[in-house]
């Protein structure tokens, strides 16, 4: 028997939590490879605001922007290997 696409919940519905209350991990854009050492900054989503941090302890501001939060994340990683770099 086929699958009715319309039997499947909405993107977002019966999953039993509200939207936002739990954090989601986002990936940073753009890539960059390879993190330096001990720098892996990711981006977390928490209601409306992401928060860039990284497993050194570094950790930016929170933002509403995405983008932005992003931004921060790979702008951390870049400085980090630039430093280990020379």
């Amino acid at each position: 028997m086929e699958s009715d696409p319309t039997d499947s919940p909405a993107q977002g519905q019966g999953t039993g939590t509200a939207p936002g209350s739990v954090p989601v991990s986002l990936p940073v854009s753009p890539p960059v490879s390879p993190p330096a050492a001990g720098h892996l900054a990711t981006v977390v989503e928490k209601g409306s605001f992401s928060t860039a941090s990284c497993g050194c302890g570094w950790s930016a501001p929170a933002r509403r922007s995405r983008d932005k939060a992003r931004k921060d994340a790979a702008q951390h990683t870049a400085q980090q290997a630039e430093d280990q770099a020379g």
